[in-house]
């Protein structure tokens, strides 16, 4: 594998042409299909390298009149982002790998920094050797904790709270509760309403508990 390119020149100022890169004809025992689709993906990185070159070296006017004169403004980001990612490469290392995987790396290149740093120590890349290079790089994302809510939603648009089960081994909290239901004759809701207010009150610095000393 080699690791620089090398006769990659920009083209003359006064003569702005897309490269055209010439594939290589298939041999007979070949699979055609698959001949061509190695063409395609040399083709991208070739594509590639030209078009950084004559951004390195043409004024910015003339980049973008090149850009302009073949249709091309806007399109070329994606090629400038494949050059950068496989700048240590030459276009044949990639010719076992689909066109879609080289869109992929550059894309997300900073993600994938640690498989194109791999592939540098491989004599030969292929599709499956870097599909699973990315497969082992993904991580697999955090679950976003669920957001607790004791809202409830009435079929007129209102709502209400509902608190969910308490589950204690001692069941202190229930008992408490059902016996200041008994003794004071009020709902669950209004004692659970006071006790809420109380501590709102108390985590605000309006009111604090004494100790017995």
């Amino acid at each position: 594998m080699m690791t620089s390119r090398q006769g990659v020149t920009a083209t003359p100022v006064k003569s702005h042409k897309f490269e055209q890169y010439t594939p290589e004809q298939p041999d007979a025992t070949e699979n055609f299909s698959f001949q061509a689709l190695t063409d395609v993906t040399k083709a991208i990185l070739h594509h590639a390298f030209w078009l950084a070159e004559q951004k390195h070296h043409l004024s910015l006017r003339e980049y973008r009149k090149l850009l302009f004169d073949q249709g091309w403004e806007g399109e070329e980001k994606k090629y400038l982002k494949i050059a950068a990612a496989f700048g240590k490469f030459e276009p044949q290392d990639f010719a076992q790998v689909e066109p879609r995987t080289i869109y992929q790396l550059a894309e997300r290149s900073k993600q994938y920094q640690s498989v194109l740093d791999r592939l540098l120590d491989l004599s030969v890349i292929n599709q499956e050797t870097v599909r699973s290079l990315m497969k082992k790089q993904r991580t697999p994302r955090a679950k976003k904790a669920e957001k607790l809510s004791i809202w409830r939603r009435l079929k007129n648009g209102g709502r209400y709270c509902q608190i969910p089960p308490i589950h204690e081994e001692l069941e202190q909290t229930g008992t408490t509760l059902q016996a200041m239901m008994d003794e004071e004759g009020l709902t669950a809701q209004q004692i659970v309403a006071e006790a809420i207010a109380l501590r709102k009150a108390y985590k605000q610095g309006l009111i604090s508990v004494l100790s017995n000393e």
